[in-house]
């Protein structure tokens, strides 16, 4: 008896939510300079008080923690950018 193949259904992708991360976003709409230490300030400690074969584990994040701190840093410059330029302009839209 001869069979035949049924290829299969091609089923289009499904389209992934966007993701949304509304403490970050709130954070940046509202934080200055100085913030963004402060964040991180207590962990910060907690990570350098570390001792044993956690302390490696500690220095890696420490690493994040640094980069965390440099993004937030550059988004709140282009965040001020953003609004210096805004209110720069005449009859610019508000």
């Amino acid at each position: 008896m001869a069979t035949k193949k049924q290829e299969p259904k091609q089923e289009q992708p499904k389209e992934l939510p966007t993701p949304s991360y509304p403490s970050i976003e709130s954070f940046i709409e509202k934080a200055k300079a100085a913030d963004v230490g402060a964040a991180f300030k207590s962990l910060k400690t907690e990570i350098e008080g570390l001792k044993g074969p956690r302390a490696e584990q500690g220095k890696k994040v420490s690493k994040a923690i640094e980069r965390t701190e440099e993004l937030l840093s550059y988004l709140l410059q282009v965040r001020e950018k953003l609004e210096a330029d805004r209110k720069g302009k005449p009859g610019a839209r508000k």
